[in-house]
């Protein structure tokens, strides 16, 4: 079926006519298959899973009753955005809008605002919305009322991973234990011990200690490190936010990322923490649970040094005595408004992705988590039949505990709410990178560690510091 989406963007919405599961006659033919396209900004390993079974639906289920499914990756997620929104607005040279597209809440949310997605809810029955993890499908209720404007897809959560191979010898030789790990203030701890044990196998070359610890993604350090002690950061209510940046909280968090970064005991050197691991800058880092296929296998000192690693995985650490909160991160899948056809053959299609047999076999391709509470088990998917690595079945383990054990939590979308995350992700991290290079001067100039941090490590700085990100942040507040 050839389309003209801008042409009925605005004027045809068919809720509640065709809907599946709701008795009415199918809107499809078969005889004369609808073509739906499906933007996604999936790549690598990620891509071809995803590919496969768009193929297998469309050789099966597709064809049975008259649906085509196209996939294009736009790229990065930033592209996917761009593009999309784009498309929406009918800018020149845009693409058409199509049928479906990946989106975090902030982009969803923004699209929803344009009038351009669907609520999904009356395409589902309230058995089927039931099999979903709850706040999945919590996260495309923007207005409170029980829409469901971001059909969940694949999620994933943060794990810590470990070089095995170094921290053994570590762990032999200190007594460490993955113990000690189960709390960011046990990492902190551990993380000196690592830069202390490391700087005194050269006892000739004073302060030069290695780095054990990175840390990927650091506003989801920052808002579930904030849940984890009892504050949510951003408190959204009708697109809404409210600031609640309390600096007992963010001085906790600061405690345990800023001050260790100074002082060389964390570091973030690379593009990603995995490429630190690979360098051999830090033997430990906590990222995203589907990225754990990025995990290296040998690490590279140099040109002529290198030496195979095996990986460990292990609960992302809270803070002792928090909140058992776990970060849920992942875009969800949005459908555009079109003919009746268009949505119904989108619905089905998401549903048939998600379908416990083929979001298995998905998760194990890509490292993404399965949506369906059924799914999510560590027994569903071992017993699945498919094929899956040693790295990928500790990962998929963890990471299945990690939402079934904790409280998943996402923030809410509010305007402009991608702009405040990034104040998050940079604000801390980015003083800690240029502190730390002041410190390293000051090391090479012969004064102690101590004395080269000083500076940072005082009340008056955090206070500093705290305040300038706090006037920043106020700007996104009950806009």
């Amino acid at each position: 079926m050839i389309r003209k989406k801008r042409a009925i963007f605005c004027c045809i919405l068919a809720m509640g006519m065709g809907l599946a599961g709701c008795g009415n006659k199918t809107p499809l033919d078969a005889q004369n298959p609808v073509t739906i396209e499906v933007w996604n900004y999936y790549n690598g390993n990620q891509l071809t899973a995803f590919d496969s079974l768009v193929q297998e639906f469309n050789a099966t289920v597709g064809k049975e009753n008259g649906i085509i499914v196209k996939s294009s990756s736009q790229g990065s997620v930033n592209d996917l955005e761009t593009n999309v929104l784009a498309a929406i607005k009918g800018e020149v040279g845009a693409a058409e809008i199509p049928n479906i597209f990946m989106a975090y809440a902030d982009t969803a949310y923004t699209a929803d605002r344009m009038g351009g997605i669907v609520d999904l809810k009356d395409y589902l029955s309230a058995e089927e919305t039931e099999a979903y993890i709850e706040s999945y499908i919590k996260e495309g209720d923007f207005s409170g009322g029980g829409e469901i404007k971001i059909f969940p897809m694949a999620k994933s959560t943060e794990v810590l991973v470990l070089n095995k191979t170094d921290w053994d010898v570590f762990a032999e030789e200190t007594g460490a234990a993955y113990e000690d790990l189960a709390d960011m203030e046990g990492v902190v701890k551990t993380a000196q011990t690592y830069y202390e044990w490391t700087d005194a196998k050269t006892p000739d070359v004073p302060e030069d200690g290695k780095a054990f610890f990175g840390r990927d993604a650091m506003a989801n350090y920052m808002l579930i490190g904030s849940m984890q002690l009892g504050t949510e950061l951003f408190q959204v209510v009708d697109g809404k936010m409210s600031l609640h940046f309390e600096k007992d909280v963010i001085r906790e968090l600061w405690d345990c990322y800023y001050v260790p970064f100074v002082k060389g005991y964390f570091a973030a050197t690379g593009r990603f923490r995995s490429d630190d691991i690979k360098t051999g800058n830090i033997i430990a880092f906590v990222g995203s649970s589907s990225g754990a296929s990025f995990f290296p296998s040998v690490v590279n000192i140099d040109d002529k040094t290198s030496y195979s690693i095996e990986m460990e995985v292990l609960p992302c650490p809270g803070f002792a005595g928090g909140e058992a909160y776990a970060v849920q991160q992942g875009a969800g899948m949005v459908v555009t408004k079109g003919s009746e056809a268009e949505i119904y053959a989108s619905v089905e299609f998401l549903k048939w992705f998600t379908a416990e047999k083929q979001n298995i076999l998905f998760s194990v391709q890509s490292g993404y988590l399965p949506v369906k509470k059924s799914a999510n088990q560590k027994e569903a998917i071992l017993e699945s039949g498919v094929q899956i690595s040693p790295g990928m079945e500790k990962t998929l383990s963890v990471a299945v505990d990690m939402i079934n054990q904790n409280q998943p939590y996402t923030t809410k979308a509010f305007e402009e709410g991608t702009k405040a995350r990034n104040v998050l992700e940079y604000a801390m991290s980015d003083r800690a990178a240029q502190d730390r290079e002041i410190v390293k001067e000051r090391l090479a100039s012969g004064q102690s560690l101590e004395e080269a941090s000083a500076e940072f490590c005082t009340d008056d700085y955090f206070d500093a510091w705290f305040e300038e990100t706090l006037e920043r942040l106020q700007e996104f507040e009950n806009k």
